[in-house]
This record gives structure tokens, sequence and C-alpha cells, in this order.
């Protein structure tokens, strides 16, 4: 399957690429910004392709998360996915449980594997947080992730070039 799916986005041009890997749950903008800058496009056009496609699945999972798993949780498949997927972020999102919004915030910031916009949504859910601070702190927190990627892609990247591409 991931076959696939890499085959499809290549033959995509790379700007819809990166928009689109910043719309997906497991890439987000810390695989899209990455991309977006290897393939040559400008900074600013990465920002906004990764900034804006992560942002764009947020709205419509802070209205739909609930009702729909609600609903789904009926059928045993479903509410084992929704069990697990609730536990999980459960355990991982202390700091929303203790600082709320702010939690929130950092939380999507930290641009890890099971942190971003997607699991931040799940846990705003889950800790009933307000939809607008918790769009806020959503928001904030994608802003603060793209500087944290964008700086060690780039950093990385000098590191890699002064160790090792010969000078002369």
């Amino acid at each position: 399957m991931l076959e696939t799916i890499l085959k499809v986005l290549s033959a995509l041009p790379k700007e819809l690429t990166t928009f689109i890997l910043a719309m997906m749950p497991v890439s987000e903008l810390r695989g899209a910004i990455p991309f977006g800058l290897s393939t040559g496009l400008a900074l600013r056009n990465v920002l906004f392709l990764s900034i804006v496609g992560n942002l764009i699945p947020v709205i419509p999972i802070l209205f739909l998360l609930q009702p729909v798993s609600g609903y789904l949780r009926r059928f045993w498949i479903f509410k084992k996915f929704f069990d697990w997927l609730f536990e999980r972020t459960r355990r991982r999102a202390e700091l929303v449980e203790k600082y709320e919004t702010l939690g929130l915030m950092l939380f999507v910031a930290i641009p890890l594997p099971i942190t971003g916009a997607w699991t931040g949504c799940v846990a705003a859910s889950l800790f009933k947080v307000r939809l607008r601070y918790a769009l806020l702190a959503i928001t904030l927190g994608v802003l603060i992730a793209a500087f944290i990627v964008t700086s060690v892609y780039f950093i990385g990247k000098g590191i890699f070039y002064n160790v090792f591409i010969p000078h002369s």
C-alpha cells in the first residue's frame, strides 16, 4: 500500500504532493516541509502549503470527531479502533490534561511522532478544550512546529554539507 501511495504522489506536481503530505495524519508538516524543500520549492511556498495543508483537517476533525466516533462505536471494529486511539492519545497527552490550552499548543508544536494537529484534535476532544481555544492552540502549535522543522532541516543540511561534502 505504501508503494502505491508513493507512486501516486511521485506523479503529482511537487507543490500538490507537499500540500497532501501536510494534510495526512502521519506525515503532517513534519514530512511536508523536508519534502518540499528537498525538491527545490521556495521556502515561502513550502511553508504556506505545509501550514495550510496541516490546518485544513483541523476544523472538520474538531467538529466531527465526537459525533462520528460516537456513532461508529456501536460497531465492534470501530469501537476497538476508537478505544485504542483515545487511550493512546490520553496516555501521551499529559501536557494537555495538565495545562489545557497552553498544553495543547505545546503538544502540537513538538514535532515528534504521535504529536501534531491530528492528535491535538483528538486530545482537545478528549479533554473537552473549548473549540475556539483548541483552534487557536492547534494553529499556534502548527506555526511553532513549522519553525522547528524548518530550522532542523536547514541545520541538518548545513551539518551534512560541512561533514560529508569535500571543500576545495
